[in-house]
């Protein structure tokens, strides 16, 4: 298995004024990591959910991510984590498309 996908794991938080620069986003970076991403085969997307949803995806981690995280980016696209689990040997999760 190759950990050759970049996932940023992004924090939001509120959005606040700061006059000099106008309204900040509240977004920060938690963690970037190497991870295997991929795309969740339709009749496990059956299985699980119930429907056919081709923008989910299968991230796997040697470790989890330790804090807490709002949304990670892959490709420049941000998901949410839906589901996760831990293994004797990693961590992985499924996240879906998010729009946000």
């Amino acid at each position: 298995m190759r950990f050759d996908t970049l996932v940023d794991f992004i924090s939001e938080g509120k959005k606040r004024y700061i006059p000099e620069q106008g309204y900040s986003t509240g977004t920060e970076l938690v963690t970037s990591r190497m991870a295997n991403v991929t795309d969740l085969g339709t009749n496990r997307s059956v299985q699980l959910f119930g429907d056919v949803d081709t923008s989910r995806k299968i991230i796997r981690l040697m470790v989890p991510v330790g804090t807490n995280w709002s949304y990670c980016k892959i490709g420049g696209k941000k998901y949410r984590q839906v589901t996760a689990t831990n293994a004797l040997k990693g961590h992985s999760m499924i996240v879906g498309e998010y729009h946000g």
